[in-house]
């Protein structure tokens, strides 16, 4: 029978993402999942693209959690978040490496050095040495195809999960794709086996599986020191580069005369073929991306390695950059090249918000997503931005300590996606621990997850590929959680009464919730065209009246 994957092209040229994808359904994945957000986003949708099931949790906890249901029943998952979201799905992540999977899971995260589009620069090769986790890293979108297979074999072999990890450079680039004719052995059929000892993590059997951990990482080191996703490019012995991910690309164009160890499992890492290939070269320096990582494993392991300057942890690497490196160049490096700063759509429904917020001099506890630009000029609107979810709980705690002339003035401000995926929490800790002064928490409800591309969310109530599905009310939620003053408002339609609303909401000891709702600009006709095809398949599927025989249902 000829399926989609059948039907794909041999070889393409597609970024990282795409190749994941692709492998993904080669794979004969069960399941895609995840949360969006650069550099990770375009795996699902591309997943979803080729015909792949996939779906968008409300967050990247609930998306591991959902994975490791699947995968406790024998399916292949594929997991996906950028490098912040780990963060998050950490909490189930670290007690998954004790229980195992009886199926395959891979976890890709995202890695954004330079933070293009994040809050940190956090290294997440950090997390598998914390989590005990299998960590793989591909260099080019062809890596990104074989090694996303290569994870879920080992996967299945060891019944661990394993994290993929990309970067920027790595998810967005293009390059040629060649796929296999027979990736992995067939998928066999979930079914659940009761394994109450392996799953169910309460200290008598947590202990014994924490030794089960170890063991089978010290397997997985064993297997790495021969492992074909680790490469040697032997040139001269008179400097040696340890390297992965993106930074073997530069290696490659900064000094050609290298010999290379390139990395493509960066945990746990095959010391004694790093211990030889150092001994064979005269200079051996660790070329890495981030935080000196794999540089401090080696010199912790008595390995004579060079790591690079503390100026060079900071920022993406690139070709000149690794050419500084090498030559042990530690002089100031020409300042970044100026580029125009992001600000909000012209016709953002967040202009009248921010100005309103401006004018009252409020202290604005801030939030993850396209709203977080209200920071820049004209408005600079915001005095707090931290992790998703945080505006709520960081304005809590303003209230409760400022003195009340300065407490009524704070706001919490949280985009509709970013409430639904980690702001729920805030909402009860309002109704809970209620400040003296009360609290305003504003909402803006553009319909999408607009900084990462227009991709659906619980709160509009459409799935990945945009068809009805059950929808969250982001104002029941509030009125359910016990909040008594909730209010909807389209502040571009009156931007007047928004801000009446506000200043009588802010001089109230009550708790309120205002809804600010209006489309996003770039995404509004196409919610227009989602809600119009999905209206058509309801009325398509109505059953036909039954007195008439009409197919107009009364």
């Amino acid at each position: 029978m000829e399926t989609v994957a059948t039907k794909a092209p041999a070889r393409g040229l597609w970024s990282g993402d795409e190749a994941v994808a692709m492998a993904a359904l080669d794979g004969e994945v069960a399941l895609g999942t995840g949360y969006p957000g650069t550099p990770s986003t375009e795996i699902l949708e591309a997943f979803s693209g080729l015909g792949g099931p996939a779906q968008w949790a409300p967050n990247e906890k609930v998306a591991l959690e959902v994975g490791l249901g699947a995968a406790f029943a024998g399916a292949r998952v594929l997991v996906t978040m950028k490098h912040v979201g780990v963060n998050v799905a950490a909490d189930p992540l670290f007690t998954a490496a004790y229980t195992g999977v009886d199926g395959a899971l891979v976890l890709v995260s995202a890695d954004d050095p330079g933070m293009s589009s994040s809050q940190n620069e956090q290294d997440n090769r950090r997390y598998a040495v914390a989590a005990g986790i299998p960590m793989i890293e591909p260099a080019s979108s062809q890596e990104a195809y074989d090694f996303t297979l290569a994870a879920f074999e080992l996967s299945a072999r060891w019944k661990i999960p394993v994290i993929l990890r990309m970067t920027t450079r790595v998810c967005h680039s293009k390059s040629v794709v060649r796929r296999r004719e027979s990736p992995l052995p067939p998928a066999p059929a979930p079914r659940f086996v009761r394994d109450i000892r392996g799953r169910v993590m309460v200290p008598a059997f947590a202990r014994p599986a924490h030794l089960k951990l170890r063991r089978k990482l010290a397997e997985i080191r064993t297997w790495s020191e021969t492992s074909p996703l680790n490469r040697v490019v032997e040139a001269s012995p008179a400097l040696g580069v340890v390297t992965s991910g993106i930074s073997f690309q530069h290696v490659r164009e900064a000094a050609p005369e290298a010999s290379i160890f390139k990395l493509g499992v960066v945990y746990p890492l095959p010391l004694e073929a790093l211990r030889r290939f150092a001994a064979g070269v005269d200079r051996c320096v660790v070329i890495e991306e981030g935080d000196p990582v794999v540089a401090e494993a080696l010199l912790a392991a008595g390995i004579p390695v060079e790591g690079k300057a503390e100026m060079y942890r900071f920022g993406e690497l690139s070709v000149s950059r690794v050419r500084r490196i090498l030559a042990r160049d530690e002089s100031p490096e020409a300042p970044p090249a100026k580029t125009k700063p992001p600000e909000l759509c012209e016709a953002c429904p967040y202009h009248p918000v921010y100005g309103t917020l401006q004018r009252l001099g409020c202290i604005v506890a801030g939030d993850i997503g396209c709203y977080t630009l209200g920071v820049m000029e004209p408005y600079q609107a915001m005095d707090t931005c931290v992790a998703m979810g945080a505006s709520v709980g960081v304005g809590l705690g303003l209230r409760h300590v400022l003195p009340e002339e300065q407490a009524r003035k704070v706001v919490s401000i949280i985009g509709d996606s970013t409430f639904i995926h980690s702001g729920l929490s805030g909402l009860v800790e309002m109704v809970y621990n209620p400040p003296g002064t009360g609290h305003v928490l504003i909402v803006l409800d553009n319909g999408t997850t607009a900084m990462t591309g227009q991709q659906e969310h619980p709160g509009t109530g459409r799935t990945m590929e945009h068809d009805a599905t059950g929808h969250v009310s982001i104002e029941g939620m509030a009125l359910a959680a016990g909040i008594h003053n909730v209010d909807v408002i389209d502040p571009v339609k009156d931007p007047r009464m928004f801000e009446s609303l506000l200043t009588a909401r802010l001089a109230s000891n009550d708790l309120s919730v205002i809804v600010a709702r209006r489309p996003c600009i770039l995404a509004a006709a196409d919610i227009r065209l989602f809600e119009k095809q999905n209206a058509e398949k309801a009325a398509a599927a109505a059953p036909p009246c039954a007195a008439c025989g009409s197919d107009d249902a009364v």
